[in-house]
């Protein structure tokens, strides 16, 4: 088949700046498109051409300062091709599916959902149930949005389907391994922390994300265990490193713990997956309502006991003590810091948790199979039309 996939306006693809959608995306091409011909539509930054054509793939890159003018300028281009293309899947915005619809009447939908993105407040109910009528399925990063979507329209029982999300297994080094020993020497040197034990939290610095809840529970694991360095990897934005009032409070916070705390800001996906060699325990301190964090497929990819909080779809992933530890009590630093401080003293029960986690990443949560279950839910669209291409 033809398939578009519509990516959102805020980040391109590939993630020369970063982002969870676009990262998804870029990981699940090289193997979509060896079935099928994908053309990208995506926003024109980060230095990328307008257009481009890589092996099956073709991207369409257009201008967007806003929202608006992003998807008008798609339509644009979809509205010249659209008699060319089988199915068209967006991401994450089911407001389009409706816009689009109007410039390609003839061709099949589908929506990828990775936020709480059919709420009233972000697409009103007819909309949504008229979405949810034109779309042959939606796949979701979590059970928790899934089961949203058809709480709210019993409709779209029968369309959802679940896909978790994958790390690449093979940029990320398991702790113990050869690549990963030398990587924890070469950082630590590198941070002047080489007799410490790291706990490290990756993410963009924003108060939803938790790094002020996570920076008071270091103060309280600093007390009983002064080696121990907090490292937060990331910055307000994608691409940035300005500087606002949360980042700024982080760092003065920052300045009243006992032990080191290194902010690496922004940095590319190609350069995070050595920073988790750095660690020893990894923390997901969300706040709000996450769909199911990315971080942690990358944070179980490499063997790194983790704690997450039980926020979203975030628990989904986890047998509480076995490949990780769920925090209830999400927003208590007291509880959290209990629970790095448990890491720090059972070890062997924290490598064995790490351990688990890596093999549960190397047999669950790749994108081979995320691959494999989309390929099966565009098959089914192509058998049920019978496409020929």
């Amino acid at each position: 088949m033809n398939i578009a996939f519509i990516c959102t306006e805020k980040l391109p693809v590939p993630p020369v700046l970063g982002g969870a959608i676009q990262i998804y995306i870029d990981n699940i091409l090289p193997i979509i498109s060896k079935e099928h011909h994908i053309t990208v539509f995506t926003v024109l930054k980060g230095g990328l051409p307008e257009h481009e054509k890589v092996g099956n793939v073709t991207f369409i890159r257009v201008k967007g300062r806003t929202k608006s003018e992003y998807i008008k300028e798609v339509e644009n281009k979809i509205s010249l091709i659209h008699d060319k293309l089988d199915l068209i899947h967006v991401f994450n915005r089911p407001r389009w599916v409706r816009q689009l619809s109007r410039v390609a009447p003839d061709t099949y939908f589908s929506l990828s959902l990775h936020n709480e993105m059919m709420l009233p407040k972000k697409i009103n109910p007819p909309q949504a149930k008229e979405c949810i009528d034109k779309v042959e399925f939606i796949t979701t990063v979590s059970k928790f949005i899934g089961n949203e979507v058809i709480n709210m329209y019993p409709s779209a029982k029968g369309k959802v389907f679940p896909v978790y999300s994958a790390a690449d297994i093979n940029i990320y080094h398991p702790v113990g391994s050869k690549k990963a020993l030398e990587n924890k020497k070469e950082l630590l040197k590198k941070h002047n922390i080489e007799d410490h034990k790291v706990v490290i939290c990756v993410s963009r610095l924003s108060p939803k994300k938790g790094q002020q809840i996570v920076m008071e529970a270091m103060k309280i694991v600093m007390e009983s265990h002064p080696k121990t360095a907090l490292v937060l990897v990331g910055s307000k934005w994608y691409g940035s490193d300005e500087i606002d009032e949360f980042t700024s409070m982080l760092h003065g916070k920052a300045n009243e713990l006992k032990g080191p705390v290194i902010f690496t800001g922004f940095l590319t996906p190609d350069e995070v997956p050595k920073l988790y060699n750095i660690a020893d325990i990894f923390v997901c301190a969300s706040q709000w309502r996450e769909p199911l964090a990315r971080i942690h497929y990358e944070g179980m990819a490499a063997g790194l006991p983790i704690i997450t909080t039980n926020r979203g779809g975030n628990s989904e992933l986890f047998e509480q003590n076995v490949n990780g530890i769920v925090l209830d009590d999400y927003d208590n630093p007291i509880a959290m810091a209990e629970k790095i401080n448990y890491l720090l003293d059972h070890e062997e029960q924290a490598k064995a948790m790490g351990k688990k986690a890596r093999k549960d990443a190397e047999e669950n949560y790749t994108f081979q199979r995320v691959s494999k279950q989309l390929l099966s839910l565009f098959n089914k669209v192509k058998k049920h039309h019978n496409i020929k291409r």
